[in-house]
């Protein structure tokens, strides 16, 4: 494995966590939202591949996925920053590293995962509703003015368009060979062939962490501290890279109740979706 000559022969070894929990969404749509973004954690992934004695950075996923684009800005700056300061970078599911949560894990050198961890959905998914039938039901009158031959794309008051669909599956198809570019890429000879049309791994479909080191998405069956104390020392000290809290959080100014129930709510819903 790479990295070898950072290891430390007269100091204890130091890991830097970084915790990867919820949806991964752009910004924050909510006040005090949890939502992953490089903007929310790119101050922790500087931190945590700064400093001396640092033996290698853990990143502790838990995520059903999200933005496809904060992914891979996410991913890319670990990647980046690994290779800049020659630190090896760990990752280690918990419950789920799924869509956009593997893309996250992708970004390691090393996948660890509990054997019930769920792993894996290489995919993309847009959803929503169609209320066509309703209005007419109500009697309301749809009134929409715009420039622009695709301005009204996928308007759920209006019926579904052929040509609609055609472009929003064009632009997940793209968006779909991308992630499994990045996989096929930071998974290397870990993946074949003959194993990705036999098992689907690139057809969104989700598997067990024992299942998921079998296959080559993950590389073994492993806990944070045990891993990293066989890896280096039984002395090496875990720092944990937390997010710096923004200036209404430090003064006890938090934001509405309302916006974290939604915000709960609709993190609840993805996770559900892999029955968590």
């Amino acid at each position: 494995m790479k990295f070898i000559s950072k290891f430390f022969k007269n100091n204890t070894p130091i890991i830097n966590v970084i915790r990867m929990n919820g949806v991964i969404a752009s910004g924050s749509k909510f006040p005090g939202s949890s939502n992953l973004s490089l903007e929310s954690l790119e101050k922790q992934i500087e931190r945590a591949f700064s400093g001396k004695k640092i033996a290698g950075v853990a990143l502790i996923i838990n995520s059903p996925g999200g933005s496809p684009v904060q992914s891979a800005l996410i991913s890319e700056r670990i990647v980046e920053l690994s290779s800049k300061n020659n630190i090896p970078v760990f990752a280690f599911v918990e419950d789920v590293a799924a869509s956009g949560g593997y893309w996250l894990a992708c970004s390691a050198d090393e996948i660890f995962v509990m054997s019930a961890s769920i792993v894996g959905s290489i995919g993309v998914i847009s959803a929503g509703f169609g209320f066509v039938e309703v209005i007419k039901k109500i009697g309301v009158e749809r009134r929409v003015f715009s420039k622009g031959e695709n301005k009204g794309m996928l308007d759920p008051f209006q019926p579904q368009n052929s040509d609609d669909v055609k472009v929003i599956t064009d632009l997940q198809e793209e968006i779909h060979n991308q992630f499994k570019e990045w996989v096929s890429k930071r998974r290397g000879n870990r993946l074949d062939k003959e194993i990705i049309n036999k098992e689907g791994i690139f057809e969104a479909k989700i598997f067990s962490g024992v299942k998921a080191c079998e296959i080559g998405l993950a590389d073994s069956i492993g806990e944070l501290k045990q891993v990293m104390r066989e890896r280096f020392d039984e002395k090496v000290i875990f720092k944990e890279i937390s997010g710096r809290k923004k200036l209404g959080q430090r003064l006890g100014l938090s934001s509405s109740k309302y916006y974290k129930v939604i915000d709960y709510i609709e993190e609840k819903i993805a996770f559900a979706r892999y029955g968590l």
